[in-house]
């Protein structure tokens, strides 16, 4: 707040040294200007900066043959579940047949009335393992029970290998609970020795009364006769997991694994959309009237020119396949006159069902003896790190120049403002002694003043 000095004195206006700053401030107000639209061309290098990092991540999930490539499963039934890894699976038909499921080694005890209070005795469990190892379990009072046993023998769960359930069998006898012991894993390599069971003093005798051994599956694959120790296959057709849900005897199922060709067109139409993002963020930018301010927008930018050229001479560039050279215009990705890319999904489709080794290459390039060359969604690639590399990519370029002269006006700004601060105090001080001078020769011209008034001092004196 500036100090008001008085008018009555100098006859000066109160708020002389704040308008005196004021006028000081004029360039300091136009500096905020100018980096104010600076400040706008900053966020809009930015905003096209985020356009072309959402453009690269699109290009990284398709790059290679493998990452763009996705696969289906058409056929099956419903007591088989099919799913194919695209990173392995390859094309092929296949028929199968589910003669039987895979089971693990189980046992039941005979029954008791109450699965808690019944008191079956303490010893011990004693199991032989699938390797041949012996485990124990010993019983003590505390866990004399259906559901005591159950909870020890869960409780090494994954040392055993084995888990135990207590059921009602719904039988509606007067000994209704039982125990059911289970191994975890199937097939004929699983198999357990159920145990034996060592209890004394209890109030009934606990046995196992039934067991069912583990055994692996078994299904025909093109007609040939196939075991497998889990209902879970992995590694019968490379790539391609079936799950076994019901065994179906007799009733053999077809399947086919191939190309999901509307899943790749799928991802090439999210690609060109990221594309046309930034060529549409480019295209309102240059868009100007006798009314645009260029000044702070990117109107006929540079940056913007280097960006549509190396686009534009991305998607003109032939790409060399196995049977010679092919545009990206082929596949149905074609430049049009307002600046933007039209993809023809049909047509991409269409052309990959027919051809999709050669529309691979076009898009991945090619895999040779002597490397790999360049495919489309490379040189996409390529364009995207040159304008965002560390620390020379184009847009990384301009991102530093606006703030290098952000930072300049600012400095800039501090400078003046150090200035004015200081012109301010001497402004202050000096309008304080312009007052006090004032007043003071006011104060003697008033006592000039009453001395002519009280008359000639000699002649009082008579």
């Amino acid at each position: 707040m500036g100090i008001s000095f008085g008018s009555i004195n100098s006859g000066l206006p109160k708020d002389i040294v704040q308008q005196l700053v004021n006028a000081e401030k004029i360039p300091i107000q136009q500096m905020e200007a100018r980096k104010a639209k600076i400040s706008n061309k900053q966020a809009l290098v930015s905003q096209l900066t985020k356009l072309v990092e959402n453009m690269k991540g699109e290009i990284i999930k398709n790059k290679g043959a493998r990452s763009l490539r996705e696969m289906k499963v058409n056929g099956g039934a419903d007591n088989i579940a099919i799913t194919a890894d695209k990173n392995i699976a390859e094309p092929g038909k296949y028929q199968l047949e589910v003669l039987s499921l895979a089971q693990k080694s189980s046992a039941i005890s005979n029954g008791v009335e109450d699965k808690d209070k019944t008191y079956i005795g303490v010893g011990y469990i004693r199991a032989v393992m699938p390797d041949g190892e012996e485990k124990e379990i010993y019983i003590d009072e505390e866990h004399a029970s259906l559901t005591g046993v159950a909870k020890l023998i869960n409780e090494q769960s994954d040392t055993l290998g084995m888990r135990a359930n207590v059921i009602n069998d719904g039988s509606g006898s007067d000994e209704p609970w039982k125990m059911v012991l289970s191994m975890s894993d199937t097939g004929d390599g699983a198999k357990a020795e159920f145990p034996y069971l060592y209890l004394v003093d209890g109030e009934v005798d606990i046995f196992l009364e039934g067991e069912r051994p583990a055994q692996d599956a078994k299904i025909k694959l093109d007609g040939f006769e196939i075991e497998v120790p889990s209902n879970k296959v992995t590694d019968l057709i490379p790539g391609v997991t079936i799950d076994l849900k019901k065994a179906k005897p007799g009733e053999e199922i077809s399947f086919e694994v191939t190309e999901d060709i509307q899943a790749i067109g799928g991802k090439m139409t999210s690609l060109v959309d990221n594309i046309n993002a930034v060529l549409k963020f480019i295209k309102e930018q240059n868009t100007l009237s006798e009314k645009s301010d260029t000044s702070q927008t990117l109107g006929g930018d540079l940056t913007l020119q280097t960006i549509e050229s190396r686009l534009r001479s991305t998607i003109f560039t032939p790409i060399m396949t196995d049977k010679g050279p092919m545009r990206i215009g082929d596949l149905g990705i074609t430049y049009q006159r307002e600046g933007f890319l039209k993809f023809d999904q049909a047509k991409f489709e269409s052309v990959l069902a027919g051809d999709y080794k050669r529309v691979a290459q076009v898009l991945n390039g090619i895999y040779g003896p002597e490397g790999k060359t360049d495919g489309f969604i490379d040189k996409l690639e390529q364009t995207a790190q040159q304008l965002l590399q560390q620390p020379n990519g184009a847009l990384v370029t301009r991102q530093r120049g606006l703030k290098s002269n952000i930072d300049q006006i600012d400095r800039q700004i501090a400078t003046r403002q150090r200035m004015i601060d200081q012109k301010e105090e001497i402004l202050k001080q000096r309008f304080a002694r312009l007052e006090e001078t004032i007043s003071k020769i006011q104060g003697q011209g008033a006592g000039l003043a009453g001395l002519a008034q009280m008359g000639n001092p000699v002649t009082q004196l008579g």
